[in-house]
């Protein structure tokens, strides 16, 4: 009698247990439901960026804590190196859209599949909370490609060795946002001189506006700039303007490895034509004394000064740009137009200039890691934080929606046209040589050949 008492007191106590949310345990679970916190390392973008999107994760995931930390962008890669190196790195952290090879070597690939646990209620009248673990398939490649803007796949995805030593492809890392080059102008200097509408091409009506548009002394100084093109490091972002120019005109950047702007490509060679020659000639032109567009020189202040003092009519920027010019120039009346193109080719091209979310290979919670970026660039999740900040979208999905936005339309009508190249593994040391050609450029018309060689030359020392 008394094991039946026994028997009965027990069934009822396993019927009872669930009733009150207990449930136990196996190993795999406790393991993965213990606390966990991820540190998460950025570059531009505060806390409250990312309030929401943490919060709505942590919901899922009531284990993962993820301490959310902004650094200055001067201080941002050292201290990566210095906290690496004492084991004290962030599990997620940022790089830009250049710097995927340069890192690549610190970074855990996207795995195949991730195992998470989640809670999740059961029953009506005896709710019961049960934890069980998942295992999904992470993002594929062609998911991505399908996902996300072109030139997101071309630069995330690397070949990396698996652990039986085979090559495959792998994603480094996923996009928030992507911007692209614009050009902003001033609206009270183009009415002035009566130009109805901003320039669409880079043809002759856009050089007999620049002509229109500048200004000089008695004494010759440049006082008022039609284009911030032609210098080097007193424009915001030379290096990528010119970048933008020479791919426009059918420059070759890199091939199979090799820094390839300084060679003429097959279609050009019986008309003995250079494209990457005569984009760096026409970026240049500007600062040239003797060329009638003369609008530029290297006495000039900054170019984002220059357009916020309502001295310069033409200035090429990003969206980041944005808010800093309506802060500190908040009566200054100026738009933004598209990137003009060169008049009659079919493509266009834009350039991309972003920043991706990646694992460090260092990290003890990979799988956690990489959950929460999917999580995060998802397009259910990432319009809270595109809104906050005024980002245009890496995702195909949210495009057509962006367009039609005020500030940030004209950056998003670009992002499917939006390109980049291989910069080496010291992209800030490519971006160097790219203002030094054009400072050897202005010095030297003559020898374009010659100062488009030595600059390819020097880039491709970068390239391992």
């Amino acid at each position: 009698m008394n094991n039946k008492i026994k028997i009965l007191l027990l069934a009822g106590l396993l019927i009872f247990l669930p009733g009150l949310g207990l449930k136990c345990s196996s190993p795999e679970i406790k393991q993965a439901t213990q606390p966990i916190e991820l540190e998460y390392w950025r570059v531009w973008d505060g806390p409250d960026d990312f309030a929401e999107i943490i919060a709505r994760y942590q919901a899922l995931h009531p284990n993962i804590t993820i301490n959310y930390r902004k650094l200055r962008y001067s201080e941002y890669e050292q201290e990566l190196l210095e906290a690496w190196a004492e084991d004290r790195g962030p599990d997620i952290f940022s790089i830009h859209n250049t710097w995927v090879k340069k890192y690549e070597n610190k970074i855990a690939p996207l795995p195949e599949t991730i195992t998470m646990a989640y809670s999740t209620t059961k029953g009506t009248i005896k709710k019961s909370t049960v934890t069980e673990l998942r295992t999904t398939p992470s993002l594929t490649l062609k998911q991505l490609e399908n996902n996300f803007v072109d030139v997101v796949y071309h630069d995330v995805v690397l070949p990396t060795t698996d652990e039986n030593n085979q090559i495959k492809y792998s994603i480094l890392g996923l996009p928030l946002a992507l911007d692209t080059l614009v050009m902003y102008y001033n609206k009270d200097l183009l009415n002035n001189a009566g130009i109805a509408f901003p320039p669409l091409y880079w043809n002759k009506e856009f050089q007999q506006n620049i002509k229109k548009l500048t200004k000089q002394d008695l004494k010759g100084q440049i006082i008022q700039s039609g284009a911030a093109l032609g210098g080097s490091d007193n424009i915001e972002r030379s290096s990528d303007i010119l970048s933008a120019l020479m791919m426009q005109n059918g420059t070759i950047m890199m091939d199979d490895g090799d820094i390839t702007f300084d060679r003429i490509p097959a279609i050009y060679q019986e008309q003995n034509y250079n494209p990457g020659v005569e984009a760096l000639r026409f970026y240049t032109d500007f600062a040239n004394p003797a060329k009638e567009i003369y609008s530029w020189n290297n006495t000039l202040n900054n170019s984002l000064e220059m357009f916020i003092q309502g001295k310069l009519a033409l200035m090429f920027g990003y969206a980041y740009h944005l808010p800093v010019i309506k802060s500190r120039a908040p009566k200054l009346n100026f738009s933004i137009a598209k990137l003009p193109q060169i008049e009659g080719n079919l493509q266009q091209i834009n350039f991309a200039n972003y920043w991706v979310e990646t694992v460090a290979s260092k990290s003890k919670w990979t799988e956690a890691a990489w959950d929460f970026i999917q999580f995060a660039a998802s397009s259910e999740q990432i319009k809270t934080y595109l809104e906050k900040t005024k980002k245009p979208t890496a995702l195909r999905s949210l495009v057509n929606e962006q367009t039609e936005d005020q500030d940030i339309g004209i950056f998003a009508s670009q992002i499917l046209t939006a390109k980049s190249w291989y910069q080496g593994n010291n992209p800030l040391a490519a971006e160097e040589i790219m203002r030094e050609m054009i400072d050897q450029a202005i010095s030297n018309q003559s020898g374009l050949e010659n100062v488009i060689n030595l600059s390819a030359r020097k880039i491709q020392q970068t390239v391992k």
